[in-house]
């Protein structure tokens, strides 16, 4: 739809004049498209008359978004390299040419992982008022008609297109995700990743065209008389290039301060309702949104459980008196009990324990170094580690460790937590625990421990 106003370069129907017309064909097929519009388009441009809406509404909501959106990103790409993809273990296994650089996730800072994931998930759900009230802002251009009068913005609506459907992806998919609603079709992690790259790109390159006009957008009105600005004073802004001021606008009914403040709060609402699920201490009790519920029952067990046992499809009698540890080393096979476990040396850490879908929790674990069960097993300095699990398939059921998780101090066989033995739930007889390690990882109801030496294949 044409949003365009009549001056010395347009007719009053937005087309470019006819002594305009330098590129012949090209010109004519812009008209045409102006000439066909359809219908209910006019009808649609007599509604958008907020007066809110405008260079000046647009920026604020965008600067927001241009600091909160990267770190999104960022911490998005990390937790992907937390999953070890020189394992094949990162989901999904083969991302082409956007696989990310090859190294070992770090097991220090402990909190590491909690925090990306924490901050990746708290992030994408408290900036969703922000995203919803940046599109109000400009949805009207969304609907221009012509879409475009110029190749180069074809391109601009291309990006826009790709922007907005991406992050409206992104956002639906992640939230399903963390509340374990799989109601689509395809893999998550896939299209997440995939889908991901599509907005990082479209992000990047809308930034880059629009950053000069946010800037002046910005500087147009001082932010706090726009926040002093009472209803009754609240005027449509000038017209502007990317016409998102109303040609028509109506009586304001909320200030521009209102806007802000309805975004605002409900951003903290948000915030408040998810925080708490990274966090241990009364705010538990505030996350309205933790996925596994907020109460995990009494007791020093008493924390989330992302996978329980009986979904693990893991037997009661497999994990009794007749459950064996084997470990295997180059030349070096050795089994031991649980028993024989707890007669080694036994190491004492409060570790952080995080989910994929953004919860986390401190505990403090007690079992035997992973160091010392590489070093039973004949191998001193291995270049890795696969656990595998009692679980008979699934996502859960091992996982592989890099040579710096397995020789981390703090990086447990555990067989006790806070004080006490494991419950079956958190991974009776024994269980992975491993500083910064994602939550997935840390594999429960462990049998058996592959140490590989340098150049196994």
């Amino acid at each position: 739809m044409s949003r365009s106003r009549p001056g010395p370069s347009t007719d009053p129907t937005g087309a470019p004049p006819a002594n305009a017309d330098d590129h012949g064909a090209p010109r004519r097929f812009w008209r045409a498209l102006d000439r066909h519009r359809p219908p209910g388009v006019d009808t649609l441009d007599r509604s958008w008359r907020s007066p809110l809406r405008g260079p000046w509404l647009t920026a604020v909501y965008g600067s927001v978004l241009l600091v909160g959106l990267p770190l999104v990103i960022i911490t998005g790409l990390l937790d992907y390299a937390a999953y070890g993809p020189r394992f094949g273990q990162a989901f999904p296994h083969d991302v082409g040419w956007l696989r990310l650089p090859t190294f070992d996730w770090p097991t220090r800072p402990s909190w590491l992982f909690r925090v990306t994931q924490g901050l990746h998930v708290t992030l994408g759900i408290v900036l969703i008022p922000v995203v919803l009230g940046k599109l109000w802002s400009v949805i009207p251009k969304l609907f221009n008609w012509p879409p475009a009068r110029s190749l180069a913005q074809v391109l601009e609506r291309l990006t826009l297109l790709l922007l907005v459907g991406g992050i409206l992806f992104q956002i639906a998919t992640g939230l399903l995700n963390i509340q374990y609603a799989y109601l689509f079709g395809f893999d998550f992690y896939t299209a997440h990743y995939f889908g991901g790259w599509v907005f990082i790109g479209a992000f990047v390159a809308h930034v880059v065209l629009k950053l000069p006009r946010l800037v002046t957008a910005l500087r147009s009105r001082p932010f706090g008389a726009e926040l002093r600005t009472p209803v009754a004073a609240t005027h449509p802004e000038p017209p502007d290039p990317d016409d998102l001021v109303a040609a028509r606008p109506g009586p304001a009914t909320v200030s521009r301060r209102g806007a802000v403040g309805l975004v605002g709060g409900a951003t903290l609402l948000l915030a408040a309702l998810t925080v708490g699920q990274t966090l241990d201490g009364p705010l538990r009790h505030t996350a309205l949104l933790l996925p596994r519920g907020r109460d995990n029952g009494p007791g020093p067990n008493g924390f989330p459980v992302n996978r329980t046992v009986a979904a693990a499809g893991v037997r009661p009698e497999e994990t009794g008196s007749g459950w064996r540890l084997t470990l295997r080393g180059a030349d070096r096979t050795v089994t031991l009990d649980r028993p024989g476990l707890l007669a080694m040396a036994q190491h004492t850490a409060a570790l952080p324990i995080a989910c994929v879908e953004g919860w986390s929790t401190r505990q403090t674990w007690t079992g035997v170094r992973l160091r010392d069960l590489a070093a039973l097993a004949g191998v001193a300095d291995p270049a890795s580690a696969r656990v595998s699990s009692l679980e008979k398939a699934g996502l859960f059921r091992e996982a592989v460790l890099a040579p710096n998780q397995v020789l981390d101090p703090d990086s447990l066989l555990a067989l006790r937590v806070n004080g006490v033995d494991l419950s079956p739930d958190h991974g009776f007889p024994a269980r992975v625990i491993v500083p910064a390690l994602p939550g997935v990882h840390c594999t429960k109801w462990v049998a058996e421990i592959d140490f590989r030496v340098r150049g196994d294949d």
